[in-house]
C-alpha cells in the first residue's frame, strides 16, 4: 500500500524545495526525485500535521483570471526549457502566491505522480481550469504541443481580463456618481430638510408649493425610510435569485443586448468573447463539435449560447458553421460572411481571430464614446437633483419679509 513521504531537496541551482510524494517506499521516493532532477536531504513518512504544507483559509481569496494567466504563461516557459511536467508544477506550487492556486497546482502534480495525465488533474478543478483551459490542454498532450497551447491560454485569458476591466471602466463612474447622489439626497432628507421645516414653522404664512412638496417628501421618508431599503434590498435579493434561473437567467441576458446605451456593448463583448474563444479551440486542433459546445458554456450570455447550440446540432448533420449561423439575428453579418470565408479557404482560426480583435477594438470605442457621453448626463442629472433641493429650500427666503408680517 502507497505511503505518503514528506521530502526536502536541493534542486540544480540550489534552491531548497519541499513536497510530498506517494510512494511504497524511502527508497522509491528518492529515486522518483533523482529522475526529477532533484538531489534528496530528508524523506521522511507524513504524518498528520507533520510535513504537510500548511495553506490558511484559502477560501479567503478566489483565484483570479488574471493568476491563472500569469501561472500559464510561466508553465509554457519552464515545459519550453526543458524543465520536466512533475518539477515545472513543484516550482510554480512553491512560487505561485495565491495559496487556494498553489494547492491546486500541488494537487495536480500529486495525480500526475499517480499516473494520471495533466488534463485529468486539471479537470478535478473546474472552479479555477475552465473547460476551454482543459480542452487546450489535453489538445496540446495529444498533439506534443504543450507549451503552445500554454501560450495561448495565457494570451487568451489576458485579453478576457483586459476586455473585462474594459467594461468595468464603463461602467464604475455611472455607478459611483449614482450612488453618491443617493446618499446626497437621502441626508438632506433625513437631517437638512427638517431643520428648514422648523425655522417655516416659526415664521408662519403659505409656503410655495415646491417647498411643501418637499417638506412632504421628507416627512414620508422619516416615516418609512426603512421600509424602502427593506424593499429595495429584497428586490435587489430576488433579482439576483431570479438571474440564477435558467429562466431568468436567458430573460437577463436577452434584456443585455437590447438594453439602451449598454446594450451594444454588451453584444459586442459577448461577440469578442465567442470569436475568440472558437479561434482558440480551433487553433489548437480540439474537434470542432467539442469546441462548440465549450464556447456555448463560456460564452457568457445565454442568447448567443443557444444559438451556437442550435448551430452545433446543425453541423452534425452536416452542415457548415456560418450557414446556420445566419439564422440568427444576433451574429451580425460581417461575422457571418468571415467565418463562410475562412471555411472556404480552410482559415477559420484566422478568420475568428480577426473578428475577435475588430470587436475589442469596437468595445474600447464604445467605452470611450460612453464615458464621453455619460460624464455630462450625470453632472446635468447629480446638479439638477441638489439643485433643485436647494432653490425649494431657499424659495420661502425670497419672501421673508412678507412671512414675518
Amino acid at each position: 500500500m502507497a505511503t505518503t513521504f514528506a521530502y526536502k531537496v536541493r534542486d540544480r541551482s540550489g534552491k531548497l524545495v519541499s513536497g510530498s510524494l506517494e510512494a511504497e517506499s524511502p527508497s522509491l521516493v528518492a529515486g522518483k526525485l533523482r529522475e526529477m532532477g532533484f538531489a534528496p536531504i530528508l524523506i521522511q513518512e507524513q504524518r498528520a500535521g507533520i510535513g504537510k504544507k500548511e495553506f490558511s483559509m484559502p477560501w479567503k481569496r478566489a483565484v483570479k483570471a488574471k493568476e491563472v494567466a500569469v501561472m500559464s504563461r510561466q508553465f509554457a516557459t519552464m515545459i519550453n526549457s526543458g524543465l520536466s511536467l512533475l518539477r515545472a508544477l513543484n516550482i510554480l506550487a512553491e512560487q505561485t502566491e495565491n495559496r487556494k492556486l498553489a494547492k491546486v497546482i500541488d494537487e495536480v502534480r500529486q495525480d500526475i505522480e499517480r499516473g494520471q495525465s495533466l488534463s485529468q488533474g486539471l479537470a478535478k478543478h473546474p472552479k479555477v481550469f475552465s473547460r476551454l483551459y482543459v480542452a487546450m490542454v489535453k489538445a496540446g498532450e495529444t498533439g506534443g504541443v504543450l507549451d503552445g497551447a500554454l501560450l495561448r491560454l495565457a494570451e487568451t485569458l489576458e485579453k478576457e481580463v483586459a476586455l473585462r476591466q474594459k467594461v468595468k471602466s464603463a461602467m464604475t463612474y455611472p455607478v459611483a456618481v449614482f450612488g453618491l447622489v443617493v446618499i446626497i439626497l437621502v441626508g438632506m432628507l433625513l437631517f437638512i430638510v427638517p431643520t428648514f421645516k422648523n425655522l417655516y414653522a416659526d415664521l408662519g404664512g403659505t409656503l410655495p408649493l415646491p417647498t411643501r412638496l418637499l417638506l412632504g417628501i421628507s416627512d414620508a421618508f422619516k416615516k418609512v425610510w426603512f421600509l424602502i431599503f427593506g424593499i429595495a434590498g429584497g428586490a435587489a435579493f430576488g433579482l439576483k435569485r431570479f438571474a440564477a434561473t435558467d429562466r431568468g437567467r436567458a430573460m437577463l441576458d436577452a434584456f443585455k443586448l437590447k438594453a439602451p446605451v449598454f446594450g451594444p456593448l454588451a453584444h459586442k463583448t459577448a461577440l469578442s468573447r465567442f470569436a475568440r474563444t472558437l479561434s482558440v479551440l480551433a487553433r489548437s486542433g480540439v474537434p470542432i463539435l467539442q469546441s462548440l459546445d465549450i464556447v456555448a458554456e463560456t460564452v457568457n450570455n445565454d442568447v448567443i449560447a443557444r444559438a451556437v447550440k442550435e448551430v452545433q446540432a446543425s453541423v452534425k448533420e452536416g452542415e457548415s458553421i456560418a450557414k446556420p449561423l445566419e439564422r440568427h439575428a444576433v451574429f451580425p453579418p460581417m461575422v457571418v460572411q468571415m467565418m463562410a470565408v475562412g471555411e472556404e479557404t480552410g482559415a477559420l482560426d484566422t478568420m475568428l481571430a480577426k473578428i475577435s480583435d475588430f470587436y475589442d477594438q469596437e468595445v474600447e470605442a464604445t467605452v470611450e464614446a460612453l464615458t464621453s457621453l455619460i460624464e455630462p448626463i450625470l453632472i446635468v442629472v447629480m446638479g439638477g437633483a441638489v439643485g433643485g433641493m436647494v432653490v425649494a429650500l431657499y424659495m420661502p427666503m425670497f419672501n421673508i419679509v412678507k412671512l414675518i408680517k
